[in-house]
């Protein structure tokens, strides 16, 4: 099967099976996969740390495609806090971002909001708001056991 046949599999099939297949697109620096998890809405959002807020498909595959020009982005998601119904689904995440410069590897932590909508399509990101991780949350040990909200 290939790969987009299996992206698509994913999407249909829950929230974090589209979040898998974002983290994906984004280690991958796969624009055409990555815009695949997005809502095909006018009104779909997206903030990057430090960033403006992003309104609508073309803006944020432009500064997806932007990002990807200067090289993959490993972001891992940690301590994954969740908030599901049947058609909505909201991820608070702590993005364990890995960057390899001069000096070694670097890594850095970011807190990001996901938001993803059941659409005909499937399971599909309506928003991603992320800042700089400042409160150290992202050190040290992993939570254990499942992290749902009620």
């Amino acid at each position: 099967m290939t790969k987009a046949r299996l992206q698509a599999a994913a999407l249909a099939g829950s929230a974090d099976d589209a979040e898998a297949a974002f983290y994906d697109a984004m280690q991958h620096g796969d624009i055409d996969r990555m815009m695949r998890v997005w809502a095909d809405e006018d009104d779909i959002v997206c903030v990057h740390p430090g960033g403006p807020r992003l309104v609508g498909a073309p803006t944020i595959r432009a500064a997806y495609e932007a990002l990807f020009a200067t090289g993959v982005v490993r972001a891992l998601p940690r301590k994954i806090h969740k908030v599901d119904s049947l058609t909505s689904a909201v991820h608070s995440v702590i993005e364990r971002i890995e960057v390899v410069t001069d000096a070694g590897l670097r890594v850095g932590y970011v807190t990001a909001t996901n938001v993803y909508q059941k659409t005909a399509q499937g399971w599909r990101m309506v928003a991603h708001h992320a800042s700089p991780e400042t409160t150290g949350a992202g050190e040290g040990q992993e939570p254990a056991g499942p992290q749902t909200l009620h």
